[in-house]
């Protein structure tokens, strides 16, 4: 009758252990929405600049080593390796959570109860051995091995583990994104850096065109063909541009210690060839098909992982309103005298234990968490969508970029060559006096400004071509 009654009573306990663990709060769930366009502009070509690798895109070798170097040296890179191995240390952590945990102790401690009290008066009348009284006061030595492990069966653990992994993976494309950032923001630096150098050459150039024209001026006063004012102005115009030489070589210093912070090294000159700007010819990039993108980008990939992990934290999450059960174990040795510390089976201890346990009433906490969990991963659903509608947006951006400023280049080219042409006429007819100085004036003004806007949009073209590379998701394999 009593292991009927015992049954009964275990029946009870796990029924409403099994009826809490069923009432689970209801959440709102919800899956990414990727509809890809199937194109950019209808171009079904999957050939992909994605696919080359920076050192062969990047045809510069100044500007190879300069990439080559920081991404041995980059400080911020260095910070996200780091974060790296942080987080493949809490892949090992989880996974020793759903292990058994077995440990080794030794301990000794001494009890002196009070003679009166029912434990002092009890251990007077025991002896150990016949005509032995306990000793007093009572020591205990005691050596012990023990394991403790809770039953993974709702996979709590589990999950919890597989998001840290995914979380890792994570982090691994994060430092890819990462290499990709870097990669281009050095390009881009790199050609700012020469289209700086060819702006330097062409103010040097143009101080002295002005200045040859200041010349003219002074003789045409000397010859009383214009006056004081013209002089004034041919020197002002003259000033100017030596003012702007300064500023040109404080922006090339400036980009200068920016590619050596990129680098990692402390300020020194950039090795380059400084008349190859006026060479250069932007690459030809295929973008290949918009599905491409969900393979290529890190970003993209990161944010897929991170998508996972967040729906494996939802299910671990769920798990803590179920019963969870442990096990635990202990065997060792135990007496009050060194001397008998290991005398069988008398100072012999063992226990075995398991224990079920589930939560009844006031589970708001685990409500939270669950409620937490959940909405994370509506958020990282979110952060996902979000990604792939950047990338494709980037992409197209770009594509549309590429195509403006070849337009664009063509008519400054042009418009330079008109302008050049222009400050010869303007001072020839000055000459014979059928223009004024002020026509001389803006004549060179406006060739000076025309230079420096064409050289602006080749500087352009290129940081296309490396954002075009970076967009689709090149710089990192």
């Amino acid at each position: 009758m009593i292991n009927k009654s015992k049954l009964k009573y275990i029946s009870f306990v796990l029924v409403i252990l099994a009826f809490s663990a069923c009432k689970t709060p209801d959440i709102v769930e919800r899956e990414p929405q990727t509809n890809f366009p199937e194109t950019y502009n209808e171009t079904t070509d999957t050939v992909n600049s994605a696919n080359i690798k920076w050192s062969d895109y990047f045809t510069d070798p100044h500007l190879n080593a300069l990439i080559d170097t920081a991404l041995q040296n980059n400080q911020e890179l260095k910070i996200t390796l780091q974060e790296i191995e942080m987080a493949r240390n809490e892949v090992s952590a989880k996974k020793g959570e759903y292990l058994p945990f077995v440990g080794a102790r030794a301990g000794a401690d001494v009890d002196k109860p009070g003679r009166y009290t029912s434990k002092g008066s009890s251990e007077a009348t025991t002896d150990i051995k016949p005509g032995t009284a306990t000793p007093d006061p009572l020591q205990n030595y005691v050596i012990d091995i023990y394991a403790t492990w809770e039953l993974d069966i709702w996979h709590k653990l589990r999950n919890s583990k597989k998001a840290a992994l995914k979380r890792y993976l994570g982090s691994v494309e994060g430092k890819n994104f990462m290499v990709t950032n870097l990669v281009a923001e050095i390009a881009n630096s790199y050609y700012e850096l020469l289209a700086l150098d060819n702006q330097l050459e062409i103010v040097n150039k143009n101080i002295e065109i002005q200045s040859n024209a200041l010349e003219i001026v002074r003789l045409q006063k000397q010859a009383t063909k214009v006056n004081e004012l013209a002089v004034r102005k041919f020197e002002a115009e003259v000033f100017s541009t030596r003012s702007l030489k300064y500023d040109i070589l404080q922006k090339i210093m400036e980009t200068e210690n920016r590619i050596n912070f990129l680098v990692g090294r402390y300020p020194q000159h950039i090795e380059r060839d400084q008349q190859a700007f006026s060479n250069l010819v932007p690459s030809t990039v295929t973008a290949g098909i918009p599905s491409q993108l969900l393979q290529n980008r890190p970003d993209i990939r990161q944010a897929e992982l991170e998508l996972v992990a967040a729906k494996l934290d939802v299910k671990a999450a769920r798990a803590n309103f179920y019963p969870s059960f442990s096990l635990s174990a202990d065997v060792g040795f135990q007496a009050f005298n060194p001397a008998y510390i290991i005398t069988t089976p008398q100072s012999l201890i063992y226990s075995l234990g398991g224990e079920l346990t589930a939560p009844l009433l006031n589970r708001r906490a685990i409500k939270a968490t669950y409620y937490n969990a959940n909405a994370k991963q509506i958020q990282a659903v979110y952060n996902y969508e979000r990604s792939v509608l950047n990338a494709y947006v980037e992409v197209v951006n770009q594509l549309s970029n590429i195509d403006n400023l070849e337009s664009s280049y063509d008519l400054k080219s042009k418009e330079v060559n008109a302008l050049t042409e222009a400050i010869n006429i303007s001072i020839n007819l000055f000459k014979s006096a059928r223009a004024d100085y002020m026509e001389v004036l803006l004549t060179q003004r406006d060739a000076l400004e025309s230079k420096f806007e064409l050289v602006e949009t080749k500087k352009r073209q290129m940081n296309a071509m490396v954002n075009m590379y970076k967009a689709l998701g090149g710089g990192w394999n």
